[in-house]
């Protein structure tokens, strides 16, 4: 199944209007020196070791391909976090965590899981219009019933079948080989799309604050930049 654009409501626990932010939003060079700053200063020198892992990692990707990017990245975060609901990780039903806090807590959910893979992957080079963070509905089981999850895209052209990073499974694999995930709507640095396409037009929306744009601000106050 290829994602393409589908009509109709959002679903999930977040809104539609995500974009404020997002628009303005650009990712230049980052101070790892700030970041690690903010790090140890919240989660403490014993905590150190998983920073040093995660920027040696985005230091190692500088000069390889975008398909060695998104595999090892992938690996890296699926391996290094452990699934967890918000309630027990955050005391929240619902919190949208920055990459620094997830490495910090070293646990988040499906939403902590794919920001986490999107923050990192921009650190080391992918350009911020092949990545698509996209909310899905997820077959669970044998049965019909789904829920809401998040997965990160990979488009290698705005055209093609985008590559899904997902935290249910280690291997990346096209849309086409996910017939368990219905897309329903997708969003970036630039906006929200209504589904999946990487061809589609950034849909309108109001100023509101949102989850994303809180994200968005944390995340700077951290050091990302």
């Amino acid at each position: 199944m290829r994602f393409e654009p589908r009509a109709g409501c959002i679903a999930g626990r977040t809104c539609f209007s995500l974009l404020l932010a997002m628009a303005c939003w650009v990712f230049a060079a980052t101070n790892f020196d700030a970041l690690q700053s903010s790090f140890v200063q919240r989660w403490g020198a014993a905590s150190q070791p998983k920073f040093e892992a995660w920027r040696k990692l985005v230091n190692s990707l500088s000069d390889v391909s975008d398909q060695e990017r998104i595999k090892r990245v992938n690996s890296f975060i699926n391996q290094q976090v452990l699934f967890g609901e918000d309630s027990a990780i955050w005391g929240q039903v619902d919190y949208w965590a920055t990459p620094l806090e997830t490495l910090g807590r070293s646990a988040g959910d499906c939403e902590d899981f794919a920001i986490a893979k999107y923050f990192t992957l921009l650190q080391v080079g992918v350009q911020p219009d092949k990545l698509r963070l996209i909310y899905v509905r997820a077959k669970t089981g044998t049965s019909d019933a789904t829920q809401a999850h998040m997965v990160l895209a990979y488009y290698v052209a705005p055209d093609a079948e985008p590559l899904v990073m997902d935290n249910l499974i280690s291997d990346i694999r096209p849309a086409s080989r996910r017939p368990d995930l219905v897309p329903i709507f997708s969003f970036n640095g630039s906006g929200v799309f209504a589904g999946a396409s990487g061809t589609g037009t950034a849909a309108g929306g109001t100023g509101r604050l949102s989850r994303w744009e809180d994200l968005l601000r944390r995340a700077k106050a951290e050091g990302f930049e």
